[in-house]
C-alpha cells in the first residue's frame, strides 16, 4: 500500500475482480493465485481459456505455471532489477506510452537514467532469467492495451517490498496501463478484510479512509470525538515487539491475531510477549499468543455478528449475523466499547450501524455509503449519496495528480545463503489452509493434515533422503523438524515451507529484517541448513 500511495496517492487495488476476465495480458509476479486467491485465481484461468496471455513471474512452479504463456523462473528478491530491465527495454525499443507518460507522469528523466544500468544482459546475470523471455515479457505487456499487473506477498514480503511496488508502478505508468478497464496494477489482499481493516485506520499514521494523523484530519477527529489526539504516528509490529522486548512497551492488545505464528523470527516475539506487564488476547480460539496472555477476551465470528468487510477490490459489503454468539463471547466493537467506558472515555454506540455512520461522516471516500445502500455493496471511494462507487480508479489524472515515476536499484536481501547456511528459504500458503485458523476444521486436516516443505530431488539425493522423510531445517535464529516432498516446484537449493502448522512453525527461522518504510518483514528470503533426521 505504501508503494502505491507514494507513487499514484492510492494504495488500493486500481481496478475489478471481474475485470480480470477481460484482461488481455496478465502479468502475474510473486502471486500464487490460484491457492492464496482461488476465486481471482480462477478468473485468471478463464482468461487465458479465453485467449488472454499470462506473463508469470516466480521462481517455483504453481498451478498458474501450466497456463502460462511466458514463466519467468526468477532468482528470489531479484524483483527490482528485473523489472528495471523490462523498463529499459520498453523504453529502448519506443514502446512506450510517451503521451501519457509526459501528461500524467513526471520523473522520466530519472527512471530513464536508472534503467539504463540495467542492459538486458546484467538482468540476466542477476536474475537467472534467460535474455528472450525478458525480452518478450517487455514487448508483450507494453504493446497489448488491456494488461493488468497483480502481485501479492511475493513483492511486499521482502526487506525491497515497497520499492518493489514502486517499480510495478513504474511498469505501470510508462506503458499507460492505469485508469482505465481490463488493466491497472493491483495488490491481491492477504485477508478477507484487510483492506477493510486499513480503511478504518487499524494503520499507525492515518484516520478511517487514509487520512494522515499528520494533517488537518486529525483536528477534524479531535472535535467529533471531543478528545485530543496524539500528534504524531504510532510504532508498527516490528517497532512494537522491540519495544516490548526492551521494555518501553508495557501492555500489548492484541485483536484476532496470532503474531507467534504469523510474525518472524517468532522466537524473538515471544520472548517481547513474556516481557511485556500486561498482555490482553481478543480472539476466537486460545492461541498460541492468547496462552501467554494475562486476560483472553473471547470474540465473536464473522457469522455471529453484524457490521461491513472490505475485500481486495474496495467493495465494501454487509455482514448479518446469522446465529448468535456462544455463550460468553461478544462482537469485538461492543468489548472495545465496554473497555473505552471503563478506562473514562465512553463509547455510545447502539450498533455497527451508528459506527459506519460515523466513518462515512468524517471520511470523504465513504461519504456516500449507508448501510441501505450496502444492499448492493458499493466500491470506495463513493463521495456522494447519488455516487455509483468507483469500479477502477485514476481516470484521467492520479489521485495525487502527476503519477511518480521513481529510479531504484536492486538491491540484495537482508540474508543469502552462505557456507555455514547454504540453503535459501522461501514461505508461503497453500489451497487446504487459510491462515492458521482453519487448522480447527477436522474436514482441511483429513485433506492436509501437517507441513510437507518442498525439496529439489537433486538436493534430496545429495541428502539422502526420500519423500515424506523428515528433516531438520535450522536457521540462525531457531530449529524445527518437518516433513518433506520431493519435487520440482523448487529450485536446487531452495525449500519452500508453509506457515499454517503450528507443529512446525516455520516462523521460527524466518529473518525479522524488514522493509524500512512499512517494516514488513523479509518472510521470502532467509539462509537455512538442513540434516536428515534418523531414527
Amino acid at each position: 500500500m505504501a508503494g502505491l500511495a507514494a507513487t499514484l496517492g492510492s494504495g488500493a487495488m486500481t481496478n475489478s475482480i471481474n475485470e480480470v476476465e477481460f484482461n488481455d495480458v496478465l502479468f502475474v509476479i510473486g502471486s500464487n493465485t490460484t491457492e492464496a486467491h482461488p476465486i481471482i485465481g480462477n478468473k485468471m484461468k478463464r482468461a487465458v481459456k479465453r485467449g488472454a496471455k499470462l506473463i508469470l513471474i516466480d521462481p517455483r512452479g504453481i498451478e498458474l505455471s501450466e497456463y502460462a504463456h511466458l514463466w519467468l523462473r526468477l532468482r528470489p528478491g531479484t524483483d527490482i532489477a528485473l523489472i528495471n530491465g523490462i523498463i529499459n527495454l520498453i523504453l529502448n525499443n519506443n514502446w512506450a506510452n510517451w503521451e501519457y507518460i509526459a501528461a500524467r507522469t513526471e520523473g522520466i528523466e530519472e527512471l530513464k537514467a536508472k534503467v539504463a544500468d540495467y542492459p538486458v544482459e546484467k538482468v540476466v546475470e542477476i536474475t537467472g532469467i534467460p535474455a528472450d523471455l525478458i525480452y518478450e515479457a517487455a514487448r508483450l505487456y507494453a504493446t497489448t492495451e488491456k494488461a493488468g499487473i497483480f502481485y501479492t506477498l511475493g513483492i511486499t514480503e521482502h526487506t525491497t517490498g515497497t520499492a518493489n511496488v514502486m517499480s510495478l508502478a513504474n511498469l505501470a505508468m510508462i506503458t499507460g496501463h492505469l485508469g482505465i478497464a481490463n488493466a491497472g496494477i493491483n495488490p491481491l489482499r492477504g485477508q478477507n478484510n484487510v483492506q477493510g481493516a486499513c480503511d478504518m485506520g487499524a494503520l499507525p499514521d492515518v484516520y478511517a479512509g487514509y487520512q494522515k494523523v499528520v494533517s488537518d484530519a486529525r483536528q477534524k477527529y479531535e472535535a467529533a470525538w471531543k478528545v485530543s489526539l496524539p500528534e504524531n504516528p504510532g510504532l508498527r509490529i516490528p517497532e512494537m515487539m522491540d519495544a516490548a522486548a526492551y521494555g518501553y512497551v508495557k501492555c500489548m492488545y492484541v485483536i484476532g491475531e496470532d503474531p507467534i505464528l504469523t510474525d518472524p523470527d517468532s522466537n524473538h516475539v515471544r520472548k517481547a510477549l513474556a516481557n511485556l506487564e500486561f498482555l490482553v488476547v481478543q480472539d476466537l480460539f486460545l492461541t498460541e499468543t492468547a496462552q501467554l496472555a494475562d486476560v483472553v477476551l473471547p470474540g465473536a465470528s464473522f457469522a455471529e455478528k453484524d457490521g461491513t468487510f472490505t475485500n481486495t477490490e474496495r467493495r465494501v459489503q454487509r455482514v448479518r449475523q446469522a446465529i448468535p454468539p456462544l455463550p460468553g463471547c461478544r462482537p469485538d466493537w461492543e468489548i472495545i466499547c465496554d473497555l473505552a467506558g471503563r478506562m473514562g472515555y465512553p463509547m455510545n454506540y447502539a450498533s455497527p450501524e451508528e459506527v459506519f455512520n460515523e466513518v462515512c461522516s468524517l471520511a470523504p471516500a465513504f461519504g456516500g455509503m449507508s448501510f441501505q445502500r450496502l444492499e448492493k455493496s458499493l466500491q470506495w471511494p463513493c463521495p456522494t449519496k447519488d455516487h455509483p462507487g468507483t469500479p477502477f480508479l485514476h481516470v484521467g489524472q492520479f489521485s495525487r495528480g502527476k503519477g511518480v515515476l521513481q529510479g531504484l536499484d536492486h538491491q540484495e536481501p537482508a540474508e543469502l545463503p552462505d557456507a555455514e547456511y547454504p540453503i535459501l528459504l522461501s514461505t508461503g500458503r497453500m489451497l487446504y489452509h487459510y491462515g492458521i485458523m482453519t487448522r480447527h476444521s477436522n474436514g482441511l486436516n483429513t485433506l492436509w493434515s501437517e507441513e510437507l516443505a518442498e525439496v529439489n530431488p537433486a538436493d534430496a539425493e545429495k541428502w539422502g533422503i526420500a519423500d515424506g522423510d523428515q528433516i531438520r531445517v535450522t536457521s540462525r535464529r531457531g530449529s524445527l523438524v518437518t516433513r518433506i516432498r520431493i519435487t520440482e516446484r523448487v529450485l536446487p537449493g531452495v525449500i519452500f515451507m508453509t506457515y499454517h502448522f503450528k507443529e512446525s512453525p516455520v516462523n521460527e527461522l524466518t529473518n525479522s529484517a524488514f522493509d524500512p518504510i512499512t517494516k514488513t518483514g523479509e518472510y521470502k528470503v532467509c539462509a537455512v541448513k538442513v540434516e536428515p533426521v534418523t531414527g
